[in-house]
């Protein structure tokens, strides 16, 4: 289905937050938004990542299973968010890495209404302005509160992963499983998706 220009070009706020965008992050770097938390250890989930299927904003199906050997980059996104400019950094690690990394958005609308738009609008504002490729999943929750999608709810339970017990704190907070499937860590939306190690 073909939009009209209103849900492809991006709106005045939106640019203004592009272009603001590497001062908001020197500015939040500091914050609960600038956090990071290793799986040192090295724990392994109670319950594998890989039984876990993402319904894709298409409707299709992704099986995590297919990424074993891999690791998976796990991001919230929206559109509206002063850290919406990550879209470009994510889509050059999956430009760059595709081969060893997977990276997985999911839009979602928790964070003051950040994401308002329906799958179609938000997949094709993602592409017309970013040139995103990767793997958009059907909008949901990302936090507790609302009804938490069972995938972050694993991202963010100690019974669960086997050690964090973080829920997104924003927009693009980010998790990266290891090749083993294992969380290895949780970086927050002030954290420059080209700051985590993602390379094998």
């Amino acid at each position: 289905m073909l939009l009209s220009d209103k849900h492809l070009k991006m709106t005045f706020k939106q640019k203004l937050l592009k272009l603001f965008y590497p001062q908001i992050m020197r500015g939040s770097k500091q914050s609960e938004k600038g956090k990071i938390l290793v799986n040192k250890a090295q724990v392994s989930p109670a319950e594998s990542i890989y039984d876990f299927e993402v319904e894709l904003n298409n409707g299709q199906k992704l099986p995590l299973s297919q990424f074993r050997n891999k690791r998976i980059l796990i991001v919230n996104t929206a559109s509206d968010c002063g850290y919406t400019g990550q879209f470009d950094e994510l889509q050059r690690l999956h430009e760059q890495n595709g081969s060893e990394l997977a990276v997985i958005g999911f839009p979602a609308n928790d964070f003051r209404e950040q994401e308002k738009g329906s799958d179609a609008e938000i997949a094709q504002f993602c592409k017309v302005n970013y040139g995103v490729t990767f793997p958009l999943a059907k909008k949901g929750s990302v936090i507790r509160a609302h009804g938490q999608q069972d995938l972050f709810s694993w991202l963010s339970s100690k019974q669960r992963n086997g050690w964090c017990e973080q829920e997104p704190v924003w927009n693009f907070s980010k998790y990266l499983v290891d090749e083993q499937g294992r969380l290895s860590g949780f970086y927050g939306p002030a954290v420059s998706p080209a700051e985590i190690p993602t390379k094998v």
